[in-house]
């Protein structure tokens, strides 16, 4: 996806988004200029209609695409670029992919924890985590490349991550059995005292009986992210997004920071969502079904009303090494949440079990004393 340039109409250089504003700030004579509101609304739009036209009619643009060989992740390099640093990894990357035509996003939520807030969040989770090495600790504190005892880091980026969310109404037909609990009062024999008594208890049954029905779900803003670069379940991690802050995409967003274009479609992504929305269907027909337990042996669903939105959501990530192993961790650019790998210490752990064993024999010893 290719980002305009906006030059500061004091000295010519780049402007770029100023996290937490609605202005563009010059990066050396601080220049402001407001970002003009976007006209029109967040809109949801037409599935089955984006679908047909998608090849002919959708909004898109040309990007070249390439695979770090080094992490797998999809970058998008920019028009006249060679080679350049995985975001996501720091490998160095050079172009070899292939020109990709792809809806262009038509909402973004914009960064507003900056980049000095997303470094103070990660020291607070490096710092929480116990096993964590202390030369990992200390690199918290670096800005920018670094190398110590092991450890190096690459300088922390902005990145807008591509999403879709999906609206529908979902109708399943099922069918399933409903479990009724009932007691009945059995005989139990038992040795007491050498002598075999023989006593009532009440014992618990299942009746179960046929269940079959129609229910429908509504789902709104159902989450689906858009590329397969980052893990997911680091995204999964840092998913508090404020969908409701949405605004209508423009550039100067953008500018200063980067954007992945999406590697899940329109379709695939729907087909996560599907996924997604399957236990929520579950609980309904459970929930029609009633009884004390339920069995659910079949349920097809057919999904009436899709509507979506692409969408653009900031992630600060940065990638380090530690002992040759790489990390990565991720900063929402709008909650200041934090989500990532880390290498543990094998001598804090020894210690931490040791302890606990020593604790463990104390206690054994003094119960047996007592």
């Amino acid at each position: 996806m290719a980002v305009s340039t906006f030059p500061c109409s004091s000295c010519g250089a780049d402007l770029a988004f100023e996290p937490g504003t609605t202005s563009l700030a010059c990066p050396y004579c601080k220049t402001v200029n407001e970002i003009a509101p976007a006209a029109g609304a967040v809109e949801e739009l037409d599935f089955v209609e984006a679908l047909a036209q998608l090849d002919e009619a959708a909004e898109h643009v040309e990007v070249i695409e390439v695979t770090c060989q080094a992490c797998s992740a999809h970058v998008r390099l920019e028009e006249n670029t060679a080679s350049r640093a995985c975001p996501f990894c720091g490998s160095n990357i050079v172009a070899s992919g292939v020109s990709a035509r792809v809806i262009k996003p038509k909402s973004v939520l914009p960064f507003s924890v900056t980049r000095a807030k997303a470094q103070q969040a990660f020291r607070a989770w490096i710092g929480s985590r116990w096993f964590a090495p202390s030369a990992l600790k200390r690199l918290a504190t670096i800005e920018g490349d670094a190398e110590y005892k092991g450890a190096n880091a690459s300088p922390l980026a902005g990145l807008y991550m591509p999403y879709w969310t999906y609206d529908c109404h979902a109708t399943t037909r099922y069918t399933g059995m409903r479990g009724d609990h009932y007691y009945v009062s059995v005989p139990r024999t038992s040795t007491v005292n050498g002598k075999r008594v023989t006593r009532m208890v009440q014992e618990r049954r299942t009746r179960w009986t046929p269940a079959a029905g129609v229910v429908i779900d509504a789902f709104n803003d159902v989450l689906v992210v858009g590329s397969d670069a980052l893990p997911s379940e680091q995204l999964a991690g840092v998913e508090d997004w404020d969908l409701g802050a949405l605004t209508p995409y423009k550039d100067e967003y953008l500018s200063g920071f980067r954007a992945q274009t999406y590697s899940v479609d329109l379709r695939g992504g729907f087909d996560g969502a599907k996924v997604k929305m399957q236990p929520a269907i579950e609980a309904t027909i459970r929930a029609d079904i009633g009884g004390d337990v339920q069995t659910i042996t079949s349920k097809t669903s057919s999904y009436l009303g899709i509507t979506f939105k692409h969408i653009l959501v900031p992630v600060w990530v940065s990638a380090y090494r530690y002992n040759g192993k790489a990390y990565r961790f991720l900063v929402n650019g709008r909650s200041g949440s934090v989500s990532g790998s880390r290498p543990y210490s094998a001598w804090k752990i020894t210690f931490f079990t040791l302890a606990c064993l020593t604790v463990a024999g104390l206690i054994a010893w003094y119960v047996s004393r007592a």
